[in-house]
């Protein structure tokens, strides 16, 4: 806890934004950070709530000390809580920009809606650590000479590969993109993290003795069963990218998108990459000048409607299936879990039309251009209620409703029959590896991350990533001291 009597005397306060008028100039970050004081002073909020929900299970996956480096924070000792972040979680400065926060919703102080800014003291912790010179490469005092191939150089494979340096082992980090970071590079928008926080990680990684081969797509380039053969452990963190199939008439139309092709040529533009890729489609995706449709309510469909604005889009307009939440939640029925109530992304602050309840039936185009989205209304079931059909203009439309699961070319067509994959009721694919062990069916090979229990928050990536390091350690070393 911070100070005693914080809570009381001091108001709620998290870092304000550059005005949307400003920065739908540029693609920059454009938080405006606190002051050292400031934060301080956030810090000293948290109190004394007997039972911390903030730090997990329910609201924390990585079960980040919350009330303890508050309490550090608060009597400045910075240095101590950069430590006590990092015994938890490997990368406070993704975490802190681009994580949702369910820990500020299991804040006790959220049950009068002034949650401690548990976010933004996590991310100038990060952000200190680095000005201060403290993020430096710790390199394991002593090798075990054994070798682990980590497939996808996500949170997850990065967080894993880190732990696994540091326990002394021999990594060799495989990715199919010419630079590490998988979505946390290609799918976030610069706006809300630029890249150079994960080029900082590799480097730090790479003076731990991690090596990295990029431009390798493992189950094309080089066979799955040769890293198995060459390696003592394989752990596969590929992601889920495999698009979930809308079935809208007119997908097939020129102007229509999955949302993650916009945003991945996007940011290898931003990162001077070239678009041309066999992975991604290499037509420029622009919305300079258009009316744009975004299929979908969730922070990858949040992420287009931002990158639009940036790019000079007329109007942005977001369609969301389920009903308009409520403006407040009822506490005593949710607290301390995430609770459905209407939330405003920044990128919906820039502007966007919102509407819910509404079902997007039809592509609609000429001369095989689109030209417009087809739409009605829906009741509670999701059913289209009759005569409440309309239509919205459209040069682009982006379909962001979710991932189904792992690619379905390369790895996994390899080891087809061999590693086995399961669904659940809402049809989300996903390598079976069990929880405890995250063994898959194939011997030696593990499997963390989105493309073992689906698509999810990069802080679950991050947690997955090093617990499966501790177990690739137990397997290859009969027991780990690396923290679950």
């Amino acid at each position: 806890m911070g100070k005693v009597t914080g809570f009381l005397e001091i108001d709620r306060q998290v870092a304000k934004y550059q005005p949307a008028s400003d920065r739908i100039r540029h693609f920059r970050e454009f938080t405006i950070p606190m002051t050292d004081g400031e934060v301080q002073k956030q810090a000293a909020r948290c109190m004394d709530c007997g039972i911390p929900y903030c730090h997990g299970p329910t609201g924390c996956p990585v079960h980040n000390q919350i009330p303890d480096w508050n309490d550090l924070v608060y009597n400045n000792n910075w240095d101590e809580a950069i430590r006590n972040l990092h015994s938890t979680n490997n990368f406070p400065e993704f975490t802190g920009r681009i994580c949702p926060a369910p820990c500020e919703e299991a804040c006790t102080l959220n049950l009068e809606d002034v949650p401690v800014a548990i976010k933004t003291v996590e991310q100038a912790i990060a952000d200190k650590a680095y000005e201060t010179g403290y993020v430096v490469p710790q390199p394991a005092a002593v090798q075990t000479g054994k070798k682990v191939a980590v497939i996808g150089s996500g949170p997850a494979g990065m967080a894993a590969a880190q732990q696994l340096g540091r326990a002394g082992h021999e990594v060799h980090v495989y990715e199919r993109e010419s630079r590490p970071g998988g979505l946390l590079r290609y799918g976030i928008p610069d706006f809300k993290m630029e890249k150079h926080f994960i080029d900082r990680r590799v480097t730090q990684m790479q003076g731990e003795g991690v090596t990295f081969f990029c431009g390798v797509n493992v189950g094309v380039d080089k066979p799955v069963k040769e890293l198995i053969e060459e390696y003592d452990a394989v752990l596969y963190c590929g992601g889920s990218e495999t698009p979930r199939p809308a079935g809208i008439p007119g997908a097939d139309l020129e102007g229509v998108h999955n949302a993650m092709d916009y945003l991945v040529q996007q940011n290898r533009r931003i990162g001077r990459e070239n678009i041309d890729s066999v992975a991604w489609p290499s037509a420029p995706i622009l919305a300079g000048g258009k009316h744009v449709v975004v299929v979908g309510g969730g922070d990858t469909a949040s992420d287009c409607v931002g990158t639009a604005f940036r790019q000079g889009a007329v109007k942005v307009t977001q369609l969301d299936i389920r009903p308009e939440p409520p403006v407040k939640e009822d506490k005593l029925t949710v607290w301390p879990y995430w609770a459905t109530k209407m939330r405003v992304s920044s990128s919906q602050a820039e502007g966007a039309d919102r509407e819910f309840q509404v079902a997007t039936l039809e592509f609609i185009g000429e001369e095989g251009r689109l030209t417009h989205v087809r739409c009605c209304e829906v009741d509670e079931r999701r059913k289209p209620i009759e005569g409440t059909e309309f239509f919205i203009k459209a040069d682009l439309a982006f379909i962001a409703i979710g991932f189904s699961g792992p690619l379905e070319d390369g790895l996994v067509k390899e080891l087809s029959g061999e590693l086995k994959i399961s669904s659940d009721r809402r049809g989300n694919r996903a390598v079976d590896a069990n929880e405890q062990d995250y063994r898959t069916s194939i011997d030696k090979m593990f499997a963390a991350g989105d493309v073992r229990r689906g698509q999810s928050l990069v802080v679950w990536a991050i947690r997955e990533g090093r617990q499966a390091a501790r177990a690739v350690d137990e397997f290859l070393m009969g027991a780990s001291v690396l923290p679950r």
